[in-house]
């Protein structure tokens, strides 16, 4: 059994790892995305394609596809896929390459705020270290103080974090309640979640999408890899660590977003934005270290 903790313990940063990596140049392929496809068509047939390759999973691999937690799954899919992609990419498009979209990132503390009197998740003892060097650095690459967009974009960006932050929140919740296959969850969220953003895809005049070969193949990757894979990934990492904790561990995601867009740009980096990233790194490594002595100690018992 100690084994098996201990090996637990060091999957989870593999697992955090990857989707910071993923999720932070999937932010440079959705800028590209949109200029391929409007904003609410191109949320939506992330989702739609999403959903699909899970349920290919689900199908290919003999798992039941049969709807656990209606009630339940019902409003994560809303907050989770629904909400947060809506937001998330009317915020790139509002934002710009500003710093705007970025705020979605503030999902760790409102996570922290939401998993407190629901879930009673605190955090405790040198925790604190890594929460607070992790938020410093997020501030630094904000630069909340020199935001020149709009209000309304800001407000979009804090949206789509509130609604990741609820979602993970529910599924935390739902987890502690009853037990449910991860991959039928996470195929029945995307596949509710879908269902608003093709609406709004349909009603809203936007102009078409060109279907390119760059698009497509941006689309495949987004929809299969980024949407599909990550997403269920990240379900599964939230079953086993607390929820502000995997909220902390991704902030590496706009960490790789910055860095993959100053390198593909050629852009210098900005001392704050390389501040931060040192300070989110030192955050994410005080929870790998905590995480390896929780491990060491299961071992010996």
């Amino acid at each position: 059994m100690s084994s098996s903790f201990s090996r637990d313990r060091w999957l989870l940063p593999l697992g955090l790892f990857i989707l910071s990596v993923t999720w932070g140049y999937t932010w440079v392929l959705a800028k590209q995305a949109l200029s391929f496809a409007p904003p609410f068509a191109f949320a939506a047939e992330r989702c739609v394609g999403g959903a699909l390759a899970l349920f290919l999973a689900l199908k290919l691999m003999g798992r039941p596809l049969k709807l656990i937690a209606p009630g339940a799954t019902l409003a994560i899919g809303l907050a989770q896929v629904s909400g947060f992609m809506l937001f998330q990419t009317w915020a790139l498009v509002e934002g710009g390459p500003g710093k705007t979209a970025v705020l979605i990132f503030t999902m760790p503390i409102w996570t922290l705020l939401i998993a407190g009197p629901i879930l009673g998740e605190r955090i405790k003892g040198k925790q604190w270290l890594a929460a607070a060097s992790t938020f410093t650095g997020l501030v630094l690459i904000i630069e909340p103080w020199s935001m020149h967009s709009s209000l309304f974009s800001k407000f979009l960006g804090i949206m789509a974090a509130m609604c990741w932050a609820l979602g993970t929140v529910l599924v935390k919740r739902l987890r502690s309640r009853q037990q449910v296959d991860l991959l039928s969850l996470t195929t029945w969220q995307m596949m509710i979640g879908a269902v608003p953003l093709v609406l709004l895809a349909v009603v809203v005049p936007e102009h078409s999408t060109d279907w390119t070969a760059a698009y497509i193949g941006i689309l495949a990757f987004m929809s299969v890899i980024s949407t599909a894979f990550c997403w269920w990934l990240w379900i599964t990492l939230l079953d086993r660590v607390p929820a502000w904790e995997a909220s902390l561990s991704v902030l590496g995601t706009p960490v790789v977003a910055i860095v993959s867009s100053r390198l593909m740009m050629g852009e210098e980096f900005k001392l704050s934005e390389m501040m931060g990233i040192l300070l989110i790194s030192t955050g994410l490594a005080i929870l790998s270290l905590l995480g390896w002595m929780a491990s060491r100690r299961g071992a010996v018992k």
